[in-house]
């Protein structure tokens, strides 16, 4: 048991669940997963349904606030896989910031961010609804400290390319590690928040 009575759970969210525990739409749901969560459990964040990766749980309401509502930006990391190639001008653009739609209307500047062309992951999952590997595509690593609404996705298509997957690997030190899609791993509450950088949550 932890100190302060909660427990935290790491999830490699599958392509097409929602992150949620119920819903009135007919859409795969958190509450489908083959893991015993104790009630209160909610997710910390979202990643939309075809998102993919990290996907942090808690039973401790003041996490949220924490990570992603507090003065102090962390570091979430995503792989991208886009269409056709992405040649090296176009990854410092990303980098330097680059104007996306914003949800009022507006447009918004994102603020400079790590971007690298990378290998596709060797021991990556391949889901059906995946585009074949032998239509042209690039993997991006893509670390940035804003959350903004579909914000990578916004970015890529800003340089004219389509995202094709987006999987979040990390948060801060904390890492999916082995976990497959579907998997679950709970976390000890002092290491938790302590991979996530967060110095106060006592």
């Amino acid at each position: 048991m932890s100190v302060s009575g909660h427990r935290y759970f790491v999830l490699n969210k599958p392509y097409n669940m929602v992150s949620q525990f119920v819903s009135s739409h007919a859409v795969p749901l958190l509450s489908e997963l083959d893991f015993p969560f104790p009630e209160g459990t909610h997710a910390i964040g979202r990643l939309d349904g075809n998102s993919e990766g990290m996907l942090l749980l808690t039973t401790n309401k003041k996490v949220t606030r924490l990570l992603f509502q507090g003065e102090v930006p962390h570091k979430r990391t995503y792989l991208v896989k886009v269409a056709h190639a992405v040649q090296p001008e176009t990854v410092e653009l990303l980098r330097k910031g680059i104007p996306i739609s914003a949800s009022d209307g507006g447009w918004y500047t994102t603020a400079p961010c790590e971007v690298d062309i990378v290998p596709e992951p060797a021991d990556l999952f391949h889901h059906a609804f995946e585009t074949p590997d032998f239509i042209p595509h690039t993997w991006l690593r893509i670390s940035l400290t804003e959350g903004r609404y579909h914000q990578v996705r916004k970015m890529v298509a800003a340089v004219r390319h389509k995202c094709k997957r987006l999987i979040r690997t990390e948060i801060e030190d904390l890492t999916l590690g082995s976990l497959q899609p579907g998997e679950v791993q709970e976390w000890d509450e002092m290491l938790f928040f302590e991979r996530l950088k967060i110095a106060n949550w006592q």
